[in-house]
């Protein structure tokens, strides 16, 4: 599913909401497929009465792999050559997230056009939770 070169344009933007209403049940499905068990993510009487949290809330790498959606929706997984985030803040259950993606420039490399991106993942409220860049090879 690799793009060419010619489908991709400097500032073009995806925007893709990731989850409507997040629910605890798919945090406790994360923390099993991830084997992450920390009790913040899991055990709403610790989250609150130890850790002095609202309550639970989702994992860092739960909210950066649905980010990442955004770009492999777009380019393929095939053509994802780099992929970073910074996590901004907790993501709560009940959120509704939203990630936008922006070509920031194309560039030829040896082994053939690369796009870099941008990335940004927000709540319903606009919070962004998620900043990051990706990197794409392209089809000449």
């Amino acid at each position: 599913m690799n793009l060419s070169v010619d489908d991709v344009k400097v500032g073009e933007t995806r925007e893709s909401v990731l989850v409507d209403d997040l629910k605890r049940t798919r945090i406790v499905q994360y923390a099993g497929a991830s084997g992450d068990f920390n009790p913040l993510h899991t055990d709403e009487k610790f989250a609150t009465d130890v850790a002095g949290y609202p309550g639970v809330f989702a994992h860092g790498m739960l909210t950066m792999g649905m980010t990442g959606r955004v770009l492999t929706d777009w380019v393929g997984v095939e053509a994802l050559l780099t992929f970073g985030v910074r996590f901004k803040a907790q993501v709560w259950p009940g959120d509704t997230l939203t990630a936008t993606a922006t070509v920031e420039s194309v560039e030829d490399t040896p082994d053939g056009p690369v796009a870099h991106f941008s990335l940004r993942t927000v709540t319903q409220d606009g919070a962004e939770v998620v900043t990051g860049t990706a990197s794409a090879l392209l089809e000449p």
